[in-house]
């Protein structure tokens, strides 16, 4: 078997999380035609609170939008499902793209895998990360990543005809500010949850900001896979630029 290799990006568009997004869209594309590379970028973002396509389709869905630019934060829609969540710059952006002729028989699979090496990551740095979904949390899934009663990450997928799209965001500090943006946002979707379930990283072990835990993810990702610095190619970044437009809300 040949030896995985993994190329790793480290550029993000804090400035326009949609363009994030469009990337990560045409990099699921390059990753299926065919079989092509296997692509992952960690990067610390923008502002932002990411829609998935059930918030899109629900009745509160602009009157969410527009509590998120009243509360400073970018509205953006992402690939991979779930609900509304928080990027900000005390978190750490996950894409990763991952050619596969048969993806849908891969979920959990990659689930599994990808939140392993995220907590494993965690608690290298000496935090007690778990994997499992909290009650009352924002934006549920069995694959969220918690520190006791607070979640500090979440995952979500998205699936072409030859490739899968994991994205996730890690909040390392700042908590509050989670809280806050989405008090408002999930009233107008009618969503229900507990803001005491937004956690953070720094609540628990002292001296870790975003760059730290993107070490250690990469550091736990090279423990079974070749890693490859890159950088996108000023192609795929021009498709990105004439797809974004498709992931911001009006």
């Amino acid at each position: 078997m040949a030896e995985r290799t993994i190329r790793l990006v480290r550029e993000g568009f804090p400035d326009r999380m949609a363009l994030d997004t469009a990337v990560s869209r045409v990099l699921l594309s390059e990753a299926a035609v065919p079989l092509g590379p296997e692509t992952l970028r960690l990067s610390v973002p923008g502002r932002a609170v990411a829609f998935g396509k059930h918030d899109v389709v629900s009745a509160g869905f602009l009157q969410a939008v527009a509590a998120t630019r009243a509360a400073g934060f970018q509205p953006f829609i992402r690939l991979a499902g779930g609900r509304a969540a928080v990027f900000h710059e005390q978190s750490v952006a996950m894409s990763w793209t991952m050619p596969d002729e048969h993806p849908i028989e891969g979920i959990r699979a990659r689930f599994v895998a990808v939140a392993g090496a995220v907590t494993d990551a965690l608690v290298s740095l000496g935090i007690p990360a778990e994997i499992g979904a909290l009650p009352g949390e924002y934006c549920p899934g069995d694959y969220s990543i918690h520190v006791g009663t607070g979640k500090v990450a979440g995952l979500g997928q998205r699936l072409s005809r030859s490739a899968a799209h994991i994205g996730g965001v890690v909040v390392v500090g700042n908590g509050a500010a989670v809280a806050d943006v989405l008090v408002p946002v999930y009233k107008a979707l009618r969503l229900d949850w507990d803001p005491e379930t937004a956690g953070a990283l720094t609540g628990t072990v002292a001296g870790i900001d975003p760059e730290t835990v993107i070490e250690a993810i990469v550091a736990q990702v090279a423990t079974d896979a070749t890693i490859e610095e890159a950088r996108l190619a000023p192609e795929t970044v021009a498709e990105a630029s004439a797809l974004a437009g498709d992931f911001e809300p009006g």
